[in-house]
């Protein structure tokens, strides 16, 4: 349901509490009181059978018996009473309940279940249950049981434990530190993380979204909901458990190599969410997203009066992944005249203990005008030399000088060591964040340098895939349904051949051999070549066959390979007695002795689904632990992505006499077994290790492929059942004609077809593109195509019709869900020499067929008046046109699906 209803549950004009008695401990009576003592100016009613009055506050005998519907209900009653309360209140017209009670249950026949079930009915929205409730501190909101009500602010906080919330309630309040609201979210059998990420980031008063997680329930929908939170504003998590063990059984060295968390930290980094570890953490990266937001790179410059404190920045900044900034020749000819000689003459500028406020100016005038920094660090240590606020202020003077230059602005932090807090109160006031210590300096700084990434990747464009890059989608579902036909779970080698070459993913070819006469026939003809050959015992029920000395290494001969077949199957007979043995599988011996071995695979994580896995590889890689995560689909900018996350692609590059790796085929690689994992749910975890990488290319030397049924694991619109991010929907491509009999390819967009919106446009009349948008357009930057090319097909989707003979891009057309996914708003725009020539009725007819297979009820659009074409279209294909009744220029366009 998403956002609806919520603007109810954060500005309601009335509130009763269900539940509240004369008890001390009485969770609804601290509710009455919050809500009376925060000054809550609406009414405030009480439901209670057993009271007249509580607080001086008159009580109804029951819902019915109260005078309104009012808008939110807060309830703090047993268990049992639970349900009939939501169902009396849903009837009543109440929009909004907030559930305090815990012990609900969880499932289906629970207590929580008939709650959400009753609350569904009646479109009323729940908060909790075993939730703190909701604060909104701007509106005097105080509908929880906190201690005390924290300032209003601008950030928001979303916390899944109620214990966290108050904490952190008192925490900032202690620092000064205020909220536009703080949500309480408990069991969220409704309103969860997804719901409220899509309401505060179109929420004004919202600057920031802070976020407390211990776990996500809807993977999915939590994802498509942060993608497109973190867009419009900074959002930042804490999640708990970072060390819990989530890999103890794995199967697969992929499987161990993909714990719990690092799954979530994979999710997150692809949302676009920046992670902290703990809650000083949280805050601090706060403070420096609210003051600032705008960065170009990663350089630091370092300007203090003390060496010490410089050299400790420079360490915490190598420690965290920034850069040292080198200063230009031009700056350095600069401070040599600016300042004394016994200044540093390197980065960090060290301008003596003695610097007085006009040195810090000069210094801190030259590195802000330095090309070669991308920010400024000012740093001071308190002397009796010269006055620490009079360098503050001089620091604040000529960072707003430089303000006013928006093109040359970069961002100042500032350190100022035992600082007043006159000087604190100045840099606040001059929207300049500052800082107990260098550390915390350098860790906002890098703050800042990790939300800029973040930023770019989500808006990144992609590089094309290969053009030879085919699936074999119809070669390879066979191979995984025969298997699952006869009850198995891994598919053997000589399936995993068959599969791999299906989607051009190179391995060690296999046979079969049934004995020992099979395997020496199977392997002469590498023998023949001088290739020597690698036995491995087949058998559904042996995964890790070295265990059981079911390998075979390096067999030049014959003779070899016959004695090393009978032996294999002998002792894998006598260590699993129980095992079905089908035979031997005959391998080439793969020899590249400059090749790097890798490991790349696929995890099946409960919550997120598959995870692609890429890291260092061999027989030790547990111990390693060399490897980086990311969710699926990938493209090849992610994948790149992926691989420098990890130690193992230094050596990747050249190094003394070694050749560098292919690193487009090892991405290419990723990427191809992200499609795979995509086109065939079926597969649950997939283990290539190791995988040889040198100039060449790469090859899978062994693997592993693990299978099962495929089962509808999350909600929401159709797409691949257990990704947690719906892939490209490949099944919506369309190869069609136009009425003049051009051939035209209608299909989704995509991240990589930014390139084509250029031409596109530039072929669109200034009145045309008027008429789409509303307004002029003269300019297209990448940020403005890529919010058109960057979609999440699992709330929005857009088909451009290609010219088949060119490559051409002729039209789009694009549909965005609502928050209720019941309905959605469309917008088309045709090249403006193809109007009239049958694209545009194609493509509506298209995204119309779209939203009804996803269940939509209508869709609709916004027309200008003056746009007869498209109300003379929108009439012939039966939509219901009404003027807009807020602009006398508009008219409103509404198809019943």
């Amino acid at each position: 349901m998403s956002t609806y209803r919520l603007n109810k549950l954060f500005s309601p004009r009335s509130i009763v509490v269900v539940g509240a008695s004369p008890r001390a401990t009485s969770p609804g009576r601290a509710v009455l009181r919050n809500l009376r003592g925060g000054g809550f100016a609406g009414a405030i009613h009480l439901v209670n059978p057993h009271y007249e009055t509580i607080e001086d506050v008159r009580a109804a005998k029951s819902y019915d018996d109260l005078p309104e519907a009012p808008d939110v209900v807060v309830i703090g009653v047993p268990p049992p009473a639970i349900p009939s309360i939501v169902a009396a209140a849903g009837a009543k017209g109440t929009a909004a309940g907030i559930i305090l009670t815990a012990g609900l249950g969880h499932g289906p026949g629970s207590l929580a279940d008939a709650c959400e079930k009753a609350a569904r009915a009646a479109g009323m929205r729940l908060v909790g249950p075993n939730c703190l409730g909701v604060l909104v501190p701007g509106s005097k909101l105080n509908a929880s049981f906190a201690a005390s009500m924290p300032r209003p602010g601008d950030l928001a906080l979303i916390s899944q434990s109620g214990a966290i919330a108050t904490g952190l309630v008192e925490w900032a309040s202690a620092r000064g530190i205020g909220f536009s609201a703080i949500v309480s979210i408990g069991d969220s059998i409704d309103v969860d993380f997804a719901d409220l990420l899509d309401f505060f980031a179109l929420d004004r008063g919202t600057r920031a979204i802070l976020l407390y997680i211990e776990s996500i329930r809807d993977a999915r929908k939590f994802m498509s909901a942060a993608r497109a939170a973190a867009r419009a504003k900074p959002v930042l998590v804490v999640k708990s458990g970072r060390h819990a063990q989530g890999a103890k059984a794995a199967l697969t060295h992929t499987g161990a190599l993909a714990g719990a968390d690092a799954v979530y930290d994979a999710a997150f980094r692809r949302a676009g969410l920046l992670r902290v570890l703990d809650l000083d953490e949280l805050f601090a990266a706060a403070e420096t997203l609210g003051h600032l937001t705008k960065l170009s790179g990663k350089r630091l410059a370092l300007l203090t009066n003390g060496g010490g404190i410089g050299v400790m920045a420079v360490d915490r900044l190598a420690d965290l992944g920034g850069e040292l900034a080198e200063l230009s020749p031009d700056t350095m000819k600069t401070l040599d005249a600016a300042l004394p000689p016994i200044w540093s003459r390197a980065n960090p500028v060290d301008i003596a203990g003695d610097a007085d406020d006009a040195r810090y100016a000069a210094a801190l005038e030259q590195l802000l005008d330095d090309g070669q920094n991308d920010a400024v660090l000012v740093m001071n240590v308190p002397t009796a030399l010269a006055s620490a606020l009079d360098a503050a202020k001089s620091v604040i003077a000529v960072t707003e000088r430089h303000r006013r230059q928006p093109a040359a602005a970069k961002p100042v932090f500032a350190v100022w060591i035992g600082g007043s807090d006159a000087a604190s109160a100045a840099f606040d006031m001059a929207n300049i964040p500052s800082y107990a210590t260098e550390s915390d300096a350098v860790g906002g700084f890098m703050h800042l340098v990790q939300y800029r990434e973040s930023r770019e990747l989500l808006m990144a464009t992609p590089p094309s895939l290969p053009q030879d890059f085919a699936p074999n989608v119809t070669a390879a579902r066979p191979v995984i349904e025969a298997a699952l036909r006869a009850g198995r779970t891994w598919l053997d080698p000589i399936e995993m051949t068959r599969l791999f070459s299906a989607y051009g993913i190179a391995v060690t070819p296999a046979t079969l051999a049934r004995d020992a006469d099979e395997a020496v026939a199977a392997a002469r003809p590498y023998l023949e070549e001088g290739v020597a050959v690698v036995l491995k015992v087949l058998s559904p029920d042996i995964v890790h066959k070295s265990e059981v000395g079911g390998v075979r290494l390096n067999l030049t001969t014959e003779r070899a390979v016959r004695e090393a077949a009978a032996d294999v199957l002998s002792r894998a007979r006598a260590a699993k007695p129980e095992a079905r043995i089908t035979g031997v599988t005959v391998f080439p011996m793969i020899v590249r002795p400059k090749a790097r071995e890798l490991i790349v695979g696929v995890a099946d994580d409960p919550t997120f689904g598959p995870v692609i896995v890429f890291g260092q590889g061999g027989t030790a890689v547990e111990v390693i632990s060399d490897k980086a995560l990311a969710l699926p689909p990938l493209d090849l900018e992610l994948a790149r992505g992926l691989i420098a996350r990890t130690r193992v692609s230094r050596i990747l590059k050249a190094y003394r006499n070694v050749p560098a790796a292919d690193e487009r085929a090892v991405e290419l690689l990723l990427v191809k077994l992200a499609q795979l994992v995509a086109d065939c749910p079926e597969i649950r975890e997939i283990d290539l290790n190791p995988v040889l990488a040198d100039e060449t290319g790469v090859v899978a030397v062994d693997a592993r492929v693990s299978i099962a049924p495929v089962q509808k694991l999350r909600r929401g619109p159709s797409g691949h059942p257990r990704f947690a991010i719906r892939p490209y929907p490949k099944e919506w491509e369309r190869h069609m004609r136009l009425p003049d009999g051009t051939a035209i390819f209608l299909r989704p967009i995509r991240p990589e077809d930014e390139p084509l919106y250029g031409p596109f446009l530039a072929a669109v009349t200034a009145e045309d593109l008027r008429l789409r948008f509303f307004a002029p357009l003269k300019e297209f930057s990448h940020a403005f195509i890529a919010r058109f090319t960057q979609i999440d097909y699992a709330r929005a989707m857009a088909f451009i019709a290609i010219k088949e003979a060119t490559g051409e891009m002729l039209g789009v057309v694009r549909l965005h869900a609502k928050p209720d996914y019941a309905s959605g708003e469309y917008a088309i725009l045709v090249r403006s020499d193809l109007k009239g020539h049958g694209l545009g009725w194609l493509m509506m007819q298209m995204i119309i067929d779209y939203a009804r297979a996803e269940g939509f009820g209508t869709i609709e659009g916004e027309v200008l008046h003056d746009n007869a074409a498209m109300l003379r279209m929108c009439e012939e294909f039966g939509f219901a046109i009404s003027h807009d009744p807020d602009d006398p220029h508009i008219s409103v366009v509404k198809l019943s699906l």
